[in-house]
């Protein structure tokens, strides 16, 4: 459905056309998989762009499931029926090892800058795909503790249960694609891998070169 990350963001812009150009509008990418998405979104909409820092809680025995997630404020969205399985112990380690991965994406990935302040302000929370939902849970929940005026959730993918959670949770929601047989965010790019720390400082680079010349 899409050849890449950037012809999902560049259509994604497009379902977002009604932002372009609008005041105090910014777009925050997830790491790493939204960054390329984001940009592209932010490019088109002439809006800031930004990345927030989100990680998933995974399980110790499955890294790719998880059972919640946590945000750079310290928002934390657990699942409760997905934390059965695990010990409280358990759940704080998982925590703490996240947090610390948290801190290293900021200094590495946005240089330790603090996020821009966002009360107020219209956010667009970009990711390349929702597939159990946990980051962007922790991520809308942070703009709403950040006092962000309206928080728009806006992926290439999701499946129907995400459209339903979301729905509710932002106050906008726009997806492009709900495959029926939908397991996996990859599922939709033909041109599918994981993203590096290096790709995403690149993107970030071509960005502040694009805003200098503007």
């Amino acid at each position: 459905m899409f050849r890449d990350r950037k012809d999902a963001g560049i259509r994604l812009a497009e379902a977002l056309g009604s932002y372009r150009n609008a005041e105090g509008v910014i777009v925050l990418a997830i790491p790493r998989g939204g960054v390329e998405v984001g940009y592209e979104v932010a490019r088109r909409l002439h809006c800031d762009f930004e990345l927030i820092i989100c990680r998933k809680l995974p399980y110790p025995y499955n890294p790719e499931s998880g059972f919640g997630a946590i945000a750079e404020d310290g928002t934390i969205y657990i699942n409760p029926r997905a934390a059965i399985p695990l010990s409280e112990e358990e759940i704080l380690s998982i925590i703490r090892e996240q947090e610390m991965e948290i801190q290293r994406r900021i200094e590495v990935l946005r240089g330790g800058r603090a996020l821009p302040p966002l009360e107020g302000r219209t956010v667009i929370l970009v990711d390349d795909g929702i597939a159990m939902g946990s980051t962007m849970h922790a991520a809308v929940e942070m703009c709403r503790h950040r006092g962000a005026g309206r928080v728009v959730v806006a992926v290439p993918v999701a499946g129907p249960h995400s459209i339903r959670e979301f729905s509710e949770l932002a106050d906008e929601l726009v997806v492009l694609e709900s495959p029926p047989d939908f397991h996996a965010v990859a599922q939709v790019y033909e041109h599918w891998y994981d993203v590096s720390d290096s790709e995403v400082l690149e993107i970030l680079r071509r960005w502040e070169r694009e805003r200098r010349v503007e």
